[in-house]
């Protein structure tokens, strides 16, 4: 692990605006991947809205937003939900209102 004058000494060679630029380049050029959490795989291939998703799943849509964004991560239960979710979409679908 680096210190603290270390990083800063990294960091002050740096040209961050290059570096983003030249990431875009490489998006552009289709050498880039975005990845997505397995969560919105499964809530987009379910076809619905966070709030059907989310109700589904029993847990409220701010829980499921912090899924989708990785800020947190789903409990083991929830985990073969989601599974289940995105192997079977048309399952989800028969049990949405």
């Amino acid at each position: 692990m680096k210190t603290e004058k270390e990083l800063l000494e990294r960091d002050a060679k740096r040209d961050i605006g290059a570096e983003l630029l030249e990431a875009a380049r490489q998006m552009k050029a289709g050498k880039g991947r975005v990845t997505y959490p397995s969560v919105v795989a499964a809530r987009t291939a379910s076809e619905l809205s966070q709030a059907q998703f989310a109700a589904l799943m029993g847990v409220s849509v701010r829980t499921l937003q912090e899924w989708e964004q990785g800020r947190r991560k789903p409990s083991g239960a929830a985990q073969t939900l989601l599974a289940v979710a995105t192997r079977h979409p048309e399952v989800l679908r028969e049990l949405a209102p």
